[in-house]
């Protein structure tokens, strides 16, 4: 466990401790977040770390880039307590996370920004249930959610996703909505 003050003691630090997480601010000298979160998660990171931004600025560009620099969880300062709490754990776990406040405006934002890259939804290892669940995980549904919609169990969406996550070679949901909108899965 530690604490920094910049970026550049936040990715010094973890590289002696070799910490499960790391809980990142935006806004820090030397080296500010989301470069510290990129040199920490970022992709070619041999062993990345899991990283929760936690930031008093809820402005697009610093969510998109937190998640473009390998964040798996983005939540702002004003949360309660609770859902701090919550947003670590979730993320410690391995799972993604965005403020219910930053998700809809995110994805309607930036859905055209990072969806084109020439591939197909056809061209993904997932059978036709999977894909039905990438949508709706793009969609940002929970996982209760997307179990009350298919009629299925939590424990089976679960299933799903784990199954997604493997074939498809992502570390998260995060991920995952990401690929969706690149493939054109979702539009």
């Amino acid at each position: 466990m530690g604490e920094c003050g910049d970026g550049r003691a936040a990715v010094d630090l973890a590289a002696q401790v070799n910490p499960d997480m790391v809980v990142m601010d935006v806004r820090m000298p030397v080296l500010d977040g989301i470069e510290a979160t990129r040199l920490l998660a970022g992709s070619g990171v041999a062993h990345p770390v899991k990283v929760l931004v936690v930031t008093t600025f809820n402005l697009d560009e610093y969510v998109y880039e937190a998640l473009r620099a390998g964040a798996s969880g983005f939540l702002l300062k004003d949360a309660p307590p609770a859902q701090l709490l919550h947003g670590i754990r979730t993320v410690a776990t391995g799972a993604a996370l965005l403020a219910p406040e930053v998700t809809r405006q995110l994805v309607g934002r930036y859905a055209a920004r990072i969806r084109p890259t020439g591939g197909t939804p056809g061209d993904t290892a997932l059978t036709p249930r999977e894909l039905e669940v990438l949508r709706l995980i793009a969609n940002g549904l929970s996982n209760r959610e997307i179990a009350t919609t298919l009629v299925i169990s939590q424990e089976t969406v679960k299933t799903y996703v784990s199954r997604i996550l493997a074939k498809l070679n992502l570390r998260d949901r995060v991920q995952a909505v990401v690929h969706a909108y690149r493939s054109g899965l979702v539009t």
